[in-house]
């Protein structure tokens, strides 16, 4: 194994343990396993710790379309309606269940009439039970699911790893097990790093005895784009809203994200009967499914630049978040 990396500084005795207790007897894991650990860790996880990361506030990390109010849940819940509607289905026999929610908040539909049967909410930790008719939504549940990370050095693919050495991780490249590493032919120093564990979340909700409407906000990419167009790899690191590469600073303290590959969505979907999962922009979805309540809000905010209308205009904004995310969305 060689290390790649520079060696960053010394990390927190409290991490050190919990990586060492989690790791192979050479102190090194896998990149899905550290980033498991780094997010969701009892106590020490990014997303187990109490504290607001979503927003503008000082302190927060990054922010997401439920930054902009209660109306993306307006929005969501609209288009939701419409969606359902044109497949002949009733939206008050179908159940909100929202997957991935902040424990600080009830969800995007809290506040947020609505005509479903009810909404709840699936947070971090709690175990997924859907049954009857639902409407299963996430935003950005699946981008923060564990990655594995490989690069193709001296013309075969490695696995790449995280080891602990002299209190400081450093990213090495492990024996990996020929199974997880992509099938693909890729150049010198090229990075693919592997959205399995949120393949297998998307198979896990749809293998569940629900039916009713898929609907995922997720930034991600097709398989080709993955092993074609994006050489660096897609995950990132996040704190205090800048973007980093640096993956292994201050776990805990930091958001580590990878993008999804819709393909491994859609086909986990189709495996369990969902009749053509389709992929719009966010912008295309909401205009599409939701077009009768962007007007009439644009109408009432015609004349003032007022904040609903600026929220509005980040949610659809092809330099906003319009494009930057897109939805999957099929029926069963």
């Amino acid at each position: 194994m060689g290390s790649s990396a520079a060696i960053p500084p010394p990390l927190p005795p409290e991490f050190q343990a919990a990586f060492r207790a989690r790791a192979d007897p050479d102190d090194t894991m896998s990149f899905d396993r550290f980033m498991a650990l780094a997010l969701y860790h009892p106590q020490l996880g990014y997303y187990r710790q109490s504290r607001v990361r979503v927003g503008r506030a000082p302190g927060t990390d990054f922010f997401t379309a439920t930054s902009s109010g209660p109306l993306f849940g307006e929005l969501v819940a609209a288009a939701c309606v419409k969606r359902l509607r044109a497949a002949g289905r009733d939206p008050a026999a179908h159940t909100w269940v929202e997957i991935g929610a902040e424990p600080d908040g009830g969800g995007v539909l809290a506040g947020v009439p609505h005509p479903f049967r009810g909404a709840q909410t699936i947070r971090l930790g709690e175990p997924l039970a859907l049954t009857g008719e639902c409407i299963v939504f996430s935003n950005e549940l699946f981008d923060a699911q564990p990655c594995l990370r490989h690069v193709v050095r001296r013309g075969r693919w490695w696995e790449l790893g995280v080891a602990l050495r002299d209190g400081a991780l450093v990213e090495v490249e492990l024996d990996s097990d020929v199974i997880r590493a992509p099938t693909v032919r890729a150049p010198e120093g090229y990075h693919f790093d592997q959205p399995l564990a949120a393949a297998a979340l998307a198979d896990e909700i749809a293998s569940q005895p629900w039916r009713g409407l898929f609907v995922a906000i997720d930034y991600g990419k097709t398989l080709h784009e993955l092993t074609q167009a994006t050489p660096g790899g897609t995950a990132r690191a996040y704190y205090r809203h800048t973007q980093s590469n640096d993956l292994l600073a201050r776990p805990g303290e930091q958001d580590l994200t990878c993008h999804v590959c819709w393909d491994w969505i859609a086909d986990a979907l189709k495996r369990h009967g969902f009749a053509a999962p389709a992929l719009d922009f966010q912008e295309s979805f909401l205009i599409h499914h939701a077009g009768e309540l962007i007007a009439a809000i644009s109408a009432a905010e015609a004349a003032q630049t007022s904040p609903r209308k600026r929220a509005l205009m980040q949610l659809l904004h092809a330099g906003h978040l319009g494009q930057k995310f897109q939805v999957l969305h099929a029926l069963r």
